[in-house]
């Protein structure tokens, strides 16, 4: 019986330690998202980064995705930037194997 306990607690020590690394990717890859992004709005130094983390911020509205998406495509027109969600996706993917290798190199 403590053989089972054992391993039930290894399993769910396991789950929480996965959920967190998904946490950790998803926020860097917002962030270097965020990065990305500042650089086309023109921001740099301390601006950027704080734009950075309003990116980041933006991913606890709703779930999924789609929520950065919408904030990076709405900043973008409103500095007169043309720039379409399909875009952001895909830069989005990038820096998710991005954040995912550094992550995992840490």
């Amino acid at each position: 019986m403590a053989s089972f306990e054992e391993r039930e607690k290894g399993f769910g020590a396991k789950y929480k330690n996965d959920q967190d690394k998904v946490f950790k990717i998803t926020a860097r890859r917002n962030k270097l998202l965020g990065l990305w992004a500042a650089g086309q709005l023109g921001l740099t130094g301390g601006e950027a980064e704080a734009y950075a983390k309003e990116v980041v911020v933006a991913d606890f509205q709703k779930p999924g995705s789609e929520d950065v998406i919408e904030k990076v495509v709405a900043d973008f027109k409103a500095r007169g930037i043309a720039v379409e969600a399909h875009k952001v996706r895909h830069e989005m993917q990038k820096f998710a194997v991005e954040a995912e290798a550094q992550i995992n190199a840490s």
